[in-house]
C-alpha cells in the first residue's frame, strides 16, 4: 500500500525531501551530510530509487548508484590529495611571501597582491584549502603594519570564490557543471577566465578604493614587510619538486583533455596516486574532506529521486515554458536566480539540482541553446556565493578564524560589502554572457 501511494505520488514526495534537505542545510542545526545521508536513505527506503542492479539480468536504469556522479567525487578526492601532499612542501607560503616582498610593505599594494594571489590559486585548489593558506600570513602582515586585516580578509575571500570560478576545478560546482554538461577543462578556460579577469580586477579596485582610508601604516613597519625572511617557507625541497611536478602534469592533462580523451577524475586519480607513493596515505587520507565526499553523495541520491520521479523533467519544461523558448530570458533567469538563491543557501545542492535540469532542457532544445546555460549557471552559483558570510564554505572558515583572532567579521558588515560585490559581478556576467552567447 505504502509502494503504490509513492509511486502515484513520486514527484511530489521525491521534491518534498529535496526541498526539506534544503531547509536543513539552510538552518545549520544538524550537520550537512547527516541531512544528505539520511535524506539519501529515506530515498531509497521509499523506493524512490531503486536498490537492485539489475532486474531479470537487465540492468535497472533507477539503480540508487547510476545517480552518483563518480566523476565528481573522485576529481575531488584525488585533488584534495594532491593539494594537501602540495601544501606540506611550503611551497604556496613562499609564493605568497615572494609577492609581498614584491609589494614594498605598501598596504594598498598588499590588498591587490593579496586579492590576485588567492584568486590564481584558487582557480587550481579548492577555496577553502587557499584561504586556510593565507589566513596566517595576511594576520601576520596586519600585524606587522599595525592596521585591521579585514579589508584584507574580505578582499581574499571575494578574489577565492571569484578565482574559483575560472576553472572546472576551482569550486564544486564547476565539477558538477563540467561532469552534466560534458564541458572539459579548457571550456572552461575559453569561456570563464577572461571575465572572470575582469570582475576580479573591477572588485579588487572597487574594494580598495573603499578600505583605502583604513589601510595606512607608517614607512619604518613597511619596510619590515619588504625584508621578509623567506627562506624556511619551504619545508621539504624534494618533496616541493616531486609534488608540484605532479600537480602541473595533472593540470597539463586536463588541458590535453580532448586530444587525450581520458576524463579529468583519471588524471587527478593517477597523480594523487603517484603522490600517495611516496607518502603514508592513512596520513593523507586524514586530510581529505570526507564530511563534503558524503555530503556528496547523499545528495546526488536524493536529487536521484526527483529525476527518477520526472521532477526534474517538469521543472525543465516549466522554465521553457515561462521563457517561452527565449534562450536569452531563460540564460538571465538562471544567472540571477542563481547569484541571488546560492548567496543564501549553499551553491553545492543548488547546482547539483539545477544540472540535471540543464540537462532536460538539452534533450528539449538542443546543445546550442543549452550551452550558454551552463556558463550562465557557473557564473550565477560560483559568484553569488560572496553575497552573504554563509554563502561559500570559505567564507564561513575567514569568519571563524577572525573571531578566534579577535577581529570578528558580523553578518551585517559582510552582507554590506558581499552584496555590493555580487552585483558587480552579476552586472559584468551578464553583459557578458549577452555579448559573448545571445547577439
Amino acid at each position: 500500500m505504502i509502494s503504490s501511494f509513492v509511486s502515484s505520488h513520486s514527484v511530489m514526495i521525491s521534491a518534498g525531501l529535496l526541498i526539506l534537505a534544503y531547509i536543513f542545510i539552510a538552518l545549520e542545526k544538524i550537520p550537512k551530510v547527516v541531512i544528505a545521508l539520511l535524506g539519501g536513505a529515506i530515498t531509497i527506503i521509499l523506493g524512490l530509487v531503486s536498490q537492485t542492479k539489475a532486474v531479470d539480468g537487465v540492468l535497472n536504469p533507477h539503480y540508487f548508484v547510476n545517480f552518483i556522479d563518480f566523476n565528481v567525487i573522485f576529481l575531488l578526492v584525488s585533488m584534495m590529495i594532491i593539494v594537501s601532499i602540495t601544501t606540506r612542501s611550503g611551497v604556496f607560503s613562499w609564493m605568497a611571501n615572494e609577492l609581498l616582498k614584491f609589494t614594498k610593505g605598501h598596504p594598498i599594494r598588499i590588498l591587490f597582491t593579496l586579492g590576485i594571489f588567492t584568486a590564481v590559486v584558487s582557480a587550481f585548489l579548492d577555496n577553502v584549502t587557499t584561504v586556510i593558506l593565507i589566513m596566517p600570513i595576511t594576520f601576520a602582515i596586519a600585524k606587522k603594519l599595525d592596521i585591521d586585516p579585514v579589508p584584507y580578509l574580505l578582499t581574499e575571500v571575494f578574489a577565492s570564490n571569484i578565482g574559483g570560478t575560472a576553472t572546472l576545478i576551482g569550486d564544486p560546482p564547476n565539477i558538477i557543471i563540467g561532469s552534466a554538461g560534458g564541458l572539459s577543462f579548457m571550456d572552461f578556460v575559453k569561456e570563464l577566465t577572461p571575465i572572470v579577469c575582469i570582475i576580479l580586477l573591477a572588485v579588487v579596485t572597487v574594494l580598495a578604493l573603499i578600505f583605502k582610508k583604513s589601510l595606512k601604516a607608517d614607512e619604518a613597519k613597511m619596510a619590515e614587510i619588504a625584508k621578509i625572511d623567506n627562506s624556511h617557507s619551504i619545508t621539504d625541497k624534494n618533496l616541493m619538486i616531486r609534488s608540484t611536478t605532479i600537480l602541473l602534469l595533472v593540470i597539463l592533462g586536463f588541458v590535453l583533455h580532448d586530444k587525450l580523451h581520458i576524463e579529468t577524475s583519471v588524471v587527478a586519480m593517477l597523480g594523487a596516486s603517484i603522490l600517495l607513493i611516496f607518502e603514508k596515505p592513512t596520513d593523507i587520507l586524514r586530510d581529505v574532506e570526507w564530511n563534503t565526499i558524503f555530503f556528496f553523495i547523499g545528495l546526488f541520491i536524493i536529487i536521484g529521486g526527483l529525476e527518477a520521479s520526472g521532477g526534474i523533467k517538469m521543472m525543465a519544461e516549466w522554465i521553457i515554458q515561462v521563457t517561452q523558448g527565449s534562450q536569452a530570458a531563460t540564460s538571465m533567469i538562471i544567472l540571477w536566480a542563481s547569484g541571488i538563491i546560492s548567496g543564501v543557501i549553499d551553491n553545492i545542492p543548488y547546482t547539483a539540482t539545477m544540472a540535471p535540469m540543464l540537462v532536460e532542457i538539452e534533450k528539449a532544445m538542443g546543445a546550442d541553446y543549452t550551452y550558454p546555460l551552463w556558463w550562465a549557471l557557473s557564473l550565477g552559483a560560483c559568484l553569488g556565493g560572496n553575497m552573504t558570510i554563509i554563502g561559500a564554505a570559505a567564507n564561513v572558515i575567514v569568519s571563524e578564524n577572525a573571531i578566534k583572532e579577535g577581529h570578528p567579521i558580523s553578518f551585517m558588515r559582510f552582507l554590506k560589502y558581499g552584496v555590493f560585490v555580487v552585483a558587480i559581478s552579476l552586472l559584468l556576467s551578464t553583459a557578458y554572457i549577452y555579448l559573448r552567447f545571445l547577439i
